[in-house]
């Protein structure tokens, strides 16, 4: 369970890496940070309107079989290895690191995701929140696509993607002393995806790691390594 370290509001919450819950099968782990099927927590199912982050292992040639979304907004980040995409509005994409994939899945959308390579393993991060009310029965839209250009930006807190107004993700790379400041007026949702960060108010961050804040002034995030950070921007009432 995350461990609250302000008990009287219960924010910040700090959720450690082999705290998530696992979920295996033929050539897939999924470790996640919310309540996920067999592993139901009524006491842990959302964080405003985000749902899942799940961080999914998967062996060569493994994969998802055909599944529908509807009203949800998926985000996958690819952290090693190359998933191929396919789904029922006839798109089929592969993404690489440093590749991010948005698909809203409006009404109702069929997709499949795959390791494409018979090779190498596949490492992901996706990402589920629900749409703000104007989007539910919305007719489902092709995935969009967003690249951004890393290399040079370390040491930035690099705005990926807006799902909406007040719901943003963003992506910090740090070399070892590298510091970036959090955005400020709404509560954030903090994942460590490589390496080791110090966030200010909270400690000691290590790979695997997610926090869970209210709205904070002067929040830096600092890397004790070479770090990888995705950082939700998640204004509760979006």
């Amino acid at each position: 369970m995350p461990e609250p370290i302000d008990r009287d509001l219960g924010l910040p919450l700090v959720l450690r890496a082999d705290d998530r819950y696992t979920t295996r099968s033929e050539g897939i782990e999924a470790r996640h940070c919310f309540s996920h099927g067999d592993h139901y927590d009524a006491a842990n199912t959302s964080f405003g309107p985000l749902v899942a982050v799940n961080d999914e292992r998967l062996a060569p040639g493994a994969g998802y079989e055909p599944h529908r979304h509807s009203d949800v907004e998926v985000v996958t980040w690819v952290l090693g290895g190359v998933l191929e995409h396919e789904d029922s509005t006839g798109h089929v994409g592969i993404i690489a690191p440093g590749e991010l994939q948005h698909l809203s899945a409006g009404a109702g959308v069929t997709h499949a995701e795959r390791n494409a390579s018979a090779v190498e393993p596949l490492r992901f991060i996706q990402m589920v929140l629900r749409p703000s009310r104007d989007a539910l029965g919305a007719a489902p839209q092709p995935p969009a696509y967003h690249q951004h250009g890393l290399l040079g930006a370390r040491g930035l807190l690099l705005h990926a993607l807006a799902v909406r107004p007040g719901v943003s993700l963003y992506v910090a790379l740090l070399d070892t002393g590298d510091a970036a400041a959090l955005p400020a007026d709404d509560p954030l949702h903090v994942h460590v995806t490589r390496g080791r960060v110090s966030l200010s108010g909270v400690g000691i961050l290590a790979a695997g790691d997610t926090v869970r804040m209210g709205a904070t002034p002067g929040v830096h995030i600092t890397g004790e390594a070479p770090s990888e950070v995705l950082v939700w921007r998640l204004r509760l009432t979006a």
